[in-house]
């Protein structure tokens, strides 16, 4: 049989704090209120703006092996919160932010972590995407191609 114990202290009267035991301190802090998540606080940014200057430099043999545009939302908590387009179809190749300004071949939705992951090759792309990690619409084998141009920049 079940025994029901009391964990409740008991409190005498004359058992608060004595004048002079606590020391005053400073205006208190400022109540915690989530703002808006900044540039910073996202790993990719830094990656993407890598990635664009690789582009810039060897854009025109990227163009002509990948011939393709792709859009990579980037997800935290299931909400995009960034935008990248890397398009290698037109001229010499361009990485910019937000949406793709021609109809993307390949369209990535992928969380911040898992991105992070497959670009820093910790993760296997078509085992991400089978085990439902993110999500690709469009022409879903040209994301092979992304990952060898991925694969290009980290040796640069």
């Amino acid at each position: 049989m079940w025994k029901r114990i009391d964990h409740q202290l008991k409190i005498k009267a004359g058992d608060g704090p004595q004048a002079g035991q606590f020391k005053e301190l400073g205006p208190g802090r400022e109540p915690a209120v989530p703002h808006p998540l900044s540039l910073s606080e996202f790993q990719t940014v830094p990656v993407f703006e890598d990635i664009s200057q690789h582009v810039k430099e060897v854009g025109d043999q990227l163009v002509k092996k990948v011939n393709a545009i792709f859009q990579l939302d980037i997800t935290k908590d299931g909400k995009t919160v960034h935008q990248w387009t890397i398009d290698l179809k037109n001229g010499s190749g361009d990485t910019y932010r937000g949406p793709a300004r021609l109809p993307a071949d390949t369209v990535f939705t992928i969380p911040e972590p898992v991105f992070m992951e497959l670009i820093l090759g910790k993760m296997n792309p078509q085992k991400a995407f089978l085990a439902g990690k993110f999500k690709v619409s469009g022409k879903v084998l040209l994301g092979q191609k992304l990952e060898r141009v991925f694969k290009d920049w980290a040796k640069w």
